[in-house]
C-alpha cells in the first residue's frame, strides 16, 4: 500500500482539501491489488464527461502512461512516473507547454493522479547501489489504481446512457417516418378529419427535435410523437370500421331482397317472444361481432374489462365472454336480463355491451335495466353497438354512452 503520506505541490501551486482527499483515496488500496493500466485508461475516456475531463487531458493521461514499466498497475510496485516536460511533450502528440500544464492540472483535479514533487520541483528518482528506485518524484498513478472500479462503474453508465439514446433515436425515426406518412396518405385520399390541426402538432414536434439533445428531450418528443400515431390509427380505424360496416348492411339488405319470396320464413307469422323472431331482427350476426368489431378496438373502447378476466388479462374472445359473466354479476344484472341479450345479440355482441357499461356504471343508475332496454331495442332493430363503441374509442370513456 502506498504511504498515508499527504504531500503538497512545489512552488506557487496551492493546496486545496479535494486534493488532500484524493491523497486519502488513493492511499486506500487493498494490498495485492493489480489492475490492467490500458483498461482502467478505457474507462476514464469513456466516462470523461462524468469525471470532468476532456480530450486532450486524456492524451496527456496515455502518455504518462507509458512511462510506467508493467503493464498492471500494482499496490506492491512503485506507481510514480517521472518523465520531464520535454518527453511528455513527445508522447502527447507534441502539444505545447502551456497547454500540457495545463491538462496536468486537470488530471490532478479530477483525481486521476496527483503529483509527488521533489525539493526543488525537478521529476526524478533515487536509486540504491542495486538500482531500486528508494524514491520518486514526479505523478503518482495510484489514484487510477485505487478507483479502477468507480471509474469501471462510470463508464458502464454512461454507455448504457447511449445506448439508451441510441435507441430512443431510433424510436423516434420510425414513429416519426409513420406520423408522416399516415398524414399524407390521409390527405391525398381525403379521409375525413382537422389534417391541418395534425400536421401542425406534428411539425412544432419536428422543430423541438431539431435542438434535442439530452436523453430526456428525445424522451418527451416521443411520447407526443407516440400520442399523436395513436390519435391518427384511432380517427383512422374509426372511419375504415364505419365504411366496412355500411358496406357489411348493403349486402344484407342486398342479399334480403334477392331472397326467395316465397321462403317459409319470410312468409310464416311468428311471435316477437320466439328466439326465431328476435335472432332474424339483430344489427349483427355473431360471426358479425367478431369479424366488424377487433377484440383490439373492443379492448381499446373499453379496458376495464381486462381486470376481470383470468389472471387480469383478456386475448380472446371467450377470456371477454367469461369477463362479461363476472362483471354481470358485480353490476347486478340479472342472469336472465343477460341470457336475453346473448340470444338477441349474440354472445360475444353482448360481452362487449356489457364490457361498455362498466366503462360507464358511475352514469348508470341501473345496468340491468339498461341493458333491458337496449336488447329490446335491438329486438326492434334500433340499436347497433357500433355508434357505442365508437363513441368510448373517440373519448376514452369520457362521455355518456350513446345507444344510437
Amino acid at each position: 500500500m502506498q504511504s498515508g503520506y499527504v504531500t503538497t505541490p512545489f512552488g506557487r501551486r496551492p493546496m486545496t482539501l479535494a486534493l488532500v482527499k484524493n491523497q486519502f483515496a488513493a492511499a486506500d488500496i487493498e494490498e495485492g491489488k493489480t489492475v490492467d493500466k490500458w483498461k482502467v485508461y478505457q474507462d476514464a475516456c469513456a466516462a470523461r464527461s462524468l469525471l470532468g475531463v476532456r480530450d486532450r487531458a486524456l492524451a496527456v493521461l496515455s502518455a504518462l502512461l507509458s512511462f510506467y514499466p508493467a503493464n498492471d498497475l500494482s499496490e506492491a510496485s512503485n506507481l510514480i512516473v517521472f518523465p520531464s516536460n520535454a518527453q511528455l511533450t513527445a508522447r502527447a502528440n507534441g502539444i505545447a507547454g502551456t497547454t500540457l500544464r495545463e491538462n496536468l492540472a486537470i488530471l490532478v483535479q479530477a483525481g486521476l493522479i496527483h503529483r509527488h514533487d521533489s525539493p526543488n520541483g525537478k521529476r526524478y528518482a533515487r536509486k540504491d547501489r542495486d538500482g531500486t528506485i528508494e524514491a520518486a518524484y514526479g505523478f503518482s498513478l495510484a489514484p487510477l489504481l485505487a478507483r479502477s472500479e468507480e471509474i469501471a462503474l462510470l463508464a458502464q453508465q454512461v454507455n448504457d446512457e447511449i445506448r439508451r439514446l441510441r435507441v430512443i433515436k431510433e424510436k423516434v425515426t420510425i414513429t416519426r417516418r409513420d406520423v408522416r406518412k399516415l398524414i399524407s396518405a390521409a390527405i391525398d385520399e381525403g379521409a375525413s378529419g382537422d389534417w391541418e390541426s395534425i400536421e401542425a402538432q406534428f411539425i412544432a414536434i419536428v422543430a423541438k427535435l431539431r435542438t434535442a439533445k439530452e436523453a430526456s428531450d428525445f424522451t418527451g418528443c416521443l411520447d407526443e410523437l407516440v400520442l399523436l400515431h395513436e390519435g391518427i390509427v384511432n380517427l383512422l380505424e374509426v372511419q375504415i370500421i364505419s365504411e366496412k360496416t355500411a358496406i357489411n348492411g348493403d349486402e344484407i339488405r342486398q342479399h334480403i331482397q334477392n331472397s326467395n319470396t316465397e321462403s317459409k320464413i319470410e312468409l310464416e307469422p311468428s311471435s316477437r317472444n320466439e328466439l326465431g323472431a328476435k335472432l332474424r331482427e339483430e344489427p349483427l350476426s355473431r360471426k358479425d361481432a367478431v369479424s366488424v368489431f377487433p377484440l383490439g378496438m373492443v379492448l381499446r373502447a373499453c379496458p376495464q374489462i381486462a381486470d376481470y378476466g383470468q389472471a387480469g388479462r383478456v386475448e380472446s374472445w371467450r377470456d371477454l365472454m367469461s369477463a362479461a359473466v363476472v362483471v354481470r354479476s358485480m353490476l347486478g344484472v340479472s342472469p336472465s336480463a343477460y341470457q336475453e341479450a346473448c340470444e338477441i345479440m349474440g354472445p360475444e355482441n353482448a360481452a362487449v355491451v356489457i364490457a361498455c357499461i362498466l366503462e360507464r356504471a358511475g352514469h348508470i343508475n341501473s345496468a340491468g335495466g339498461y341493458l333491458r332496454d337496449l336488447t329490446g331495442r335491438a329486438a326492434k332493430g334500433e340499436f347497433s353497438l357500433g355508434p357505442m363503441l365508437m363513441a368510448l374509442l373517440r373519448t376514452g370513456g369520457a362521455v355518456q354512452l350513446r345507444s344510437a
